[in-house]
C-alpha cells in the first residue's frame, strides 16, 4: 500500500471519527492540531490499528508528533505484511 493509500485512509477515519468531512490531513499536520483531545486521539489510534489490522504500542505513539511520523510507522509495518 503506498504512502498516499494509507494517508488517505487515514483522513477517512479521522473524519468519519469526528462526524466532520472537512478535515485534510497532510504529513506536516501536527497530531495536537487535529482538534482532537487525548481520549479522541486514542480512539482515533484504536481506528486505525482496527483499519490496518495492526497493533501500535503507547511507547510509539508517544514518539509521534506529526502525521508523517505515524504514516511512516503504518507505512513500516504494512511493508512487513
Amino acid at each position: 500500500m503506498s504512502r498516499v493509500e494509507i494517508l488517505q485512509k487515514m483522513q477517512l477515519v479521522i473524519q468519519e471519527q469526528m462526524g466532520k468531512e472537512d478535515i485534510v490531513l497532510t504529513e506536516a499536520t501536527k497530531l495536537d492540531d487535529l482538534g482532537v483531545d487525548s481520549i479522541e486521539l486514542m480512539e482515533f489510534i484504536i481506528n486505525l490499528e482496527d483499519e490496518f489490522d495492526l497493533e501500535i504500542s503507547d511507547d510509539t505513539i508517544d514518539h509521534m508528533v506529526k502525521v508523517a511520523d505515524l504514516l511512516d510507522y503504518l507505512s513500516e509495518e504494512l511493508n512487513k505484511k
